[in-house]
């Protein structure tokens, strides 16, 4: 073979770095565009924010929340009630001056018939482990040095669910060789350690768990000698919801082994999970959905971006000036900051567009929640909108929606469909509204099998094997019929 040239004429698709950047905004999530707005004003001197817009927009936001603030009024006047002092000592700290404000926290805290207090127990600061919070527990104990590097071995060896996952057996021999200590030591330190917050840390087993989350409750309680033989001599057959046979060997009525089975649903089976490291995500909704006048109004989120505009000043020099090389740096600036500009307005307004055609096809869910639901996918928006079945796709991804019924992601209105009788097609979440409904009625000593919800539904006229119910039902969390049996 001998090498040649040829010529060939074709056509083909190639992306400017403009629709480059257009992708690229259209595809990120709220926060990360304000992050990329904050990078791109620290790097482009053409661009900054738009003051006077932010002003008008903040004081038409103040005049909405006029009826918000005058129901705060009066929590701000019994608040008064409790001001600061004018002046605090130099000298002192604020637990000095409010030592008593946190104790009646902590003894607030510490009651366990208050049920308004569940809400201030076993938290920890934000970020803490578990781990953490045990140690600093331990901390204030003043343990001697041989107890707490004993404590330690044991929280290190505690999950974050809170149970113990070494035997003591265990955490003695590999700390025999450092202490001479005895097994009886080892476990002294580990009832130390299951009276730190939350209670029932430190738990070898569910059954030890729980009854030491009973030994803080009052002595006198009605029933809780029994519920602590129930949880200990019966804690299978309550697992197995085998109340017949409970209430034969227990010889207890239905309604006394009704009132002892609520109290142990109080307890905590996972205290562990109570002091979570994880810290609190939240989403700022792109578009807002409201009802004006009968109809559905959807809206940018003013919020969601600052408003730009390109710097004056910087663009008169750019008039001015010639086209040497000193210049050439503020000429591209301008550009780039136009491109930007014109990129989040293209955003802005897919973003709205693909909001008005979801709420347009969704209004009975608006109207009437999860039932009302219809089935939906990228294509019948991208067919409507004229757009490409990708786009829509980044426009739903990590956008959110605040609407009467909760913040909902652009993709939770796209669901599968099913079959009817009548050859229409019923969405796969207004399906789970369905089952979690029936098995919100079911008669609780007689739950429904996945078998009779599918027949339920096909005699309703919606084709659902039992397969599909189990796998909507495990969707929602929902135990199978014989976890959900329980006394009336």
């Amino acid at each position: 073979m001998k090498p040649s040239l040829q010529l060939k004429l074709g056509q083909h698709l190639t992306m400017t770095p403009q629709l480059q950047q257009a992708i690229r905004l259209l595809q990120l999530s709220t926060l990360d565009l304000q992050t990329e707005i904050q990078q791109t004003l620290e790097e482009n001197p053409m661009l900054e924010l738009d003051e006077d817009n932010q002003a008008s927009t903040t004081e038409n936001q103040e005049n909405t929340r006029e009826n918000e603030d005058s129901t705060q009024d009066a929590q701000l006047d019994m608040e008064k009630n409790q001001e600061l002092p004018d002046e605090l000592p130099v000298d002192s700290e604020w637990e000095d001056i409010y030592d008593i404000a946190t104790a009646s926290i902590s003894n607030a805290s510490s009651s366990s018939d208050d049920n308004a207090s569940d809400y201030l127990e076993n938290q920890s600061l934000e970020g803490d482990t578990l781990a953490e919070h045990l140690l600093w527990q331990l901390r204030a104990t003043h343990a001697s040095d041989t107890d707490f590097a004993i404590a330690i071995a044991i929280i290190d060896a505690i999950n974050d669910d809170g149970y113990l996952t070494e035997s003591i057996e265990d955490i003695h021999a590999g700390l025999v060789d450092e202490l001479e200590i005895e097994l009886d030591e080892v476990e002294a330190v580990l009832h130390l350690v299951q009276h730190f917050d939350p209670i029932g840390v430190g738990a070898r087993d569910l059954r030890e768990c729980l009854l030491l989350q009973l030994e803080q409750f009052d002595p006198d309680t009605k029933g809780l000698r029994d519920v602590r033989m129930l949880i200990r001599d019966h804690l299978e057959q309550l697992g197995n919801r085998d109340y017949a046979r409970l209430m034969k060997t227990t010889r207890l009525s239905e309604a006394e082994l009704k009132e002892l089975i609520d109290v142990i649903q109080t307890l905590n089976p996972k205290p562990g999970a109570l002091i979570s490291p994880n810290r609190a995500e939240y989403i700022i909704p792109d578009i807002f959905v409201r009802k004006v006048n009968g109809e559905w109004r959807v809206d940018l989120n003013p919020e969601a971006a600052p408003k730009l505009r390109i710097n004056p000043l910087y663009a008169g020099y750019v008039k001015k000036s010639g086209r040497d090389k000193d210049s050439s740096y503020l000429r591209n600036s301008m550009q780039e900051a136009r491109w930007f500009l014109k990129s989040l307005q293209s955003r802005s307004d897919t973003l709205l567009r693909v909001g008005r055609a979801i709420v347009q096809r969704q209004r009975l869910f608006l109207e009437y929640g999860d039932e009302g639901m219809k089935p939906m996918v990228l294509r019948d928006i991208a067919e409507e909108l004229d757009m490409h079945e990708s786009t829509i796709s980044r426009v739903t991804t990590q956008k959110y929606m605040h609407t009467p019924r909760g913040v909902f992601e652009f993709k939770f209105f796209f669901s599968s469909h099913v079959s009817t009788a009548d050859g229409g097609e019923c969405s796969a979440t207004a399906i789970r509204a369905m089952v979690k409904k029936l098995i919100e009625n079911e008669n609780p000593k007689k739950p429904m099998s996945d078998n009779k919800i599918s027949a339920f539904l096909v005699k309703e006229g919606i084709n659902v094997a039992r397969r599909t119910v189990a796998k909507y039902r495990e969707a929602m969390s929902i135990p199978p019929s014989n976890e959900r049996k329980r006394l009336s």
